[in-house]
């Protein structure tokens, strides 16, 4: 019964975003990948907000019933069919009823099983596509049957594009830049590999007079003018990356790049994201609790490694999901980059989930061979679920200490960063996963 419901609401409200669309004509930027879609749309959003009334895809309104909420300006039903209800209501009323709609939409189009994006493509219609990044053992990639069948299912997005629309692809991932050979649409390109339009350099960590890190700082060349783009409370290449996509959305579009860069120094990066926060006795969290695939870890394991710290550096990793075939050997890829990060005497990995446990394995791996050896296993700790590390890690802590904490949605990793969290009172803005839906599940 419920599925029937949830088929018809969908329908619903997927008829009622094309009429919609149709009426007021907004631009649309879309943007899929397996990684980076979330921060390149808030980067896209706070540049053109600067410039336009513009709406963007809220919290992960990326699916097929999430795309038609977010053109339609509805919250999600969880499971109320009353709201439901007074969704499709709403949606009436903006075809019945003139309103004040947005300029731009500015929608994040994630898939999870062959088919989604095909979907979308017979009804959405876009001014601009942005392919961010694919990485070698994708998210989600566990419902395909191979890597290549992914990413041709995410580059059929770019069917989407209306004949002057311009597609922005990422030059340093190799199966997003052989997009380019799908359309003839307009191209720009970012990245830091030579030949990206938009090229990025320099990127690192800036830190304050107390030395304590702030966020990243980095350059970037366009057409023979080279500028800093400096963003605050934040960390890792991923949302340098969002900047860039950003930046070349920007150079396609004729706007001024300065104007550009300005915007996003303090742009809305949401909860989960590599955002840096204070946490209690006197340490720094890097929370990037929102999601996580092979690619994602690599990057925010990479950034720990980067990060001057007093003390000690701890990596949280919980399980990542949806890996299929690929799951042993990319949690063991992700401990044998742990033992490389975490060289400190007291550096510790914890590692949450039965899927963690080849994080583990891979960490105390050793290879004599090349004089490469595993890390010892009384700095590795183990627990079975998010709970149960964040009982515990609130008597763990240290003045000093700089800890990453990373998984799978489904692995509720934001329950650790709970626990360590100083700021109690802003809990809610500060974290993912903070309303009560989410704080019902278990």
């Amino acid at each position: 019964m419920k599925t029937s419901f949830k088929k018809i609401i969908a329908y619903i409200l997927r008829t009622e975003a094309r009429l919609v669309l149709s009426k007021y004509k907004p631009k649309i930027v879309a943007i899929t990948g397996s990684v980076g879609k979330t921060s390149t749309k808030d980067a896209v959003y706070a540049i053109l907000s600067k410039v336009t009334y513009v709406r963007k895809s809220e919290k992960s309104f990326n699916s097929e019933i999430g795309l038609p909420l977010t053109i339609l300006g509805c919250p999600n039903g969880w499971n109320n069919p009353l709201t439901w209800l007074l969704n499709i209501w709403k949606g009436l009323w903006l075809l019945i009823w003139p309103h004040k709609y947005p300029t731009w939409l500015v929608l994040e189009v994630g898939i999870s099983k062959p088919g989604d994006m095909a979907r979308v493509t017979t009804w959405l219609k876009t001014d601009v596509v942005i392919i961010t990044a694919i990485g070698e053992t994708p998210a989600h990639i566990e419902f395909f049957s191979s890597r290549k069948h992914l990413i041709e299912e995410k580059s059929q997005l770019i069917k989407t594009l209306k004949l002057d629309g311009l597609l922005v692809l990422n030059v340093d991932d190799e199966s997003v830049l052989e997009m380019k050979e799908k359309t003839k649409n307009r191209i720009v390109t970012y990245g830091f590999n030579e030949g990206a339009d938009i090229l990025g350099s320099g990127d690192s960590i800036s830190y304050g007079a107390s030395g304590e890190p702030e966020g990243i700082i980095f350059r970037v060349d366009e057409n023979g003018t080279s500028f800093p783009v400096v963003i605050e409370g934040v960390f890792s290449r991923n949302h340098v990356y969002a900047s860039l996509a950003a930046l070349a959305l920007s150079s396609g579009l004729n706007f001024n790049m300065l104007d550009v860069a300005n915007a996003l120094k303090n742009y809305d990066v949401p909860p989960g994201r590599m955002r840096l926060l204070k946490g209690i006795n006197e340490t720094l969290i890097i929370d990037d609790t929102y999601n996580s695939s092979p690619f994602a870890c690599e990057s925010a394991l990479r950034t720990l490694g980067e990060v001057r710290a007093s003390g000690r550096k701890i990596a949280i990793l919980g399980d990542m999901l949806e890996l299929g075939r690929h799951t042993l050997s990319a949690h063991k890829n992700i401990g044998m980059l742990a033992k490389h990060v975490l060289t400190g005497v007291n550096d510790k990995l914890i590692v949450v989930g039965q899927r963690a446990k080849g994080i583990k394995e891979g960490a105390m791996e050793d290879h004599p061979a090349v004089a490469d050896l595993g890390m010892k296993e009384e700095n590795i700790l183990e627990f079975l679920d998010s709970i149960e590390a964040a009982n515990f890690i609130k008597t763990f802590t240290e003045k000093g200490d700089v800890i990453l904490v990373k998984g799978s949605q489904g692995m509720r990793m934001e329950r650790i960063v709970a626990a360590l969290l100083l700021d109690q009172k802003n809990k809610n803005k500060l974290i993912v996963r903070q309303d009560a839906e989410w704080l019902k599940k278990k």
